[in-house]
């Protein structure tokens, strides 16, 4: 009897636990939700579309993930102040949180959320007062455009926030971090890590990718949501293309065997979209083709804010690929 009781308390006890576990887990907030309703909040007031406000969150978002001089984000919103940039140059206070006398020294804090004070550690004090920037310059794309190049100073800052709120605004949603592999899964192929591997063809350099070998033809996919940014022919990689997602990474597919019909530059692409095929195009003028066996050339290079560097794309392509498998054996 004694021997039963314990048994039963001992389940109560796990069943206890279990619900605690579930009830935490229900209430954990959906990042993405959160985002966007500070996102639809602020272009209520402000009018500055929320794909706009949701393109310069994850373009910070990506940039101080990517770089040392930054603090990593720890907020719902990652948009990045400097304290003398929010509080004013010359304020001897560099953690003034009054709005009228960070007025007075020309910072860029505001009180968004209305609690009377402009602080960097509000989510919608952060997102309001760049709202406030750009509304500034007026709403309309073109004057959005001269508003964030007068704050970044960087002609392909803007070019690449401006694709990222195209992306947003066509899919409605900012949960689009799904990637794939670029070949079917079920096509023959065969790939290792080659990247830094020297190539002598048009000058000595490194080979800046992953190589991915398989038939003459063979469906080339896009790995990510994105948008293209390059389409045509280069005397090392033929006809290539290239695709910048929403985390600052340019996806780059080379020695095609030709486009995916009607692809254009500026269009935009999701996970598993036919662009090309694979061939042995490159290494001399247009048109020239079978210098070597027909593979894709994949590269990845990531945008900082400051400038683009290629990254060994090996790793991400056998993760791509284990998901992939993983998710078709759920179906």
């Amino acid at each position: 009897m004694r021997a039963v009781l314990i048994i039963g308390t001992i389940l109560l006890l796990f069943t206890s636990t279990l619900s605690v576990r579930d009830a935490h887990a229900k209430e954990e907030p959906d990042p993405y939700q959160e985002r966007m309703k500070l996102y639809k909040k602020v272009e209520t007031i402000t009018q500055i579309p929320w794909y706009y406000l949701a393109a310069v969150d994850q373009y910070e978002r990506s940039i101080r993930f990517a770089r040392r001089d930054l603090p990593k984000p720890d907020s719902t919103i990652s948009i990045y102040f400097k304290p003398e940039q929010w509080s004013g140059l010359t304020n001897p206070n560099l953690s003034e949180e009054n709005p009228a006398i960070i007025q007075f020294f020309n910072g860029i804090g505001v009180d968004g959320d209305g609690d009377g004070k402009a602080s960097l550690k509000s989510d919608e004090d952060v997102l309001y007062a760049f709202a406030n920037h750009l509304l500034s310059y007026g709403v309309d794309q073109d004057n959005l455009k001269i508003g964030l190049w007068n704050y970044y100073h960087r002609d392909k800052t803007v070019g690449i926030i401006a694709g990222k709120a195209k992306i947003y605004r066509h899919f409605g949603r900012i949960d689009l971090d799904k990637q794939v592999f670029p070949v079917p899964l079920y096509s023959n192929h065969s790939y290792r890590s080659t990247w830094g591997d020297a190539r002598g063809w048009g000058g000595r350099r490194i080979h800046e990718g992953t190589d991915i070998f398989a038939g003459y033809g063979v469906p080339v996919r896009a790995t990510s949501y994105g948008i293209i940014e390059m389409k045509g022919w280069n005397k090392f990689g033929g006809w290539r293309i290239g695709i910048r997602d929403i985390n600052n990474t340019y996806h780059y597919f080379a020695h095609l065997s030709g486009f995916a019909k009607d692809l254009r530059v500026g269009q935009i692409v999701e996970p598993g979209m036919v662009i090309g095929g694979v061939g042995s195009s490159g290494y001399g003028p247009p048109g020239t083709s079978g210098k070597f066996p027909p593979h894709l050339h994949y590269g990845m290079y990531k945008d900082n804010g400051i400038t683009e560097w290629s990254f060994d794309p090996y790793p991400h392509l056998a993760k791509w690929k284990r998901l992939e498998r993983m998710n078709m054996k759920r179906k």
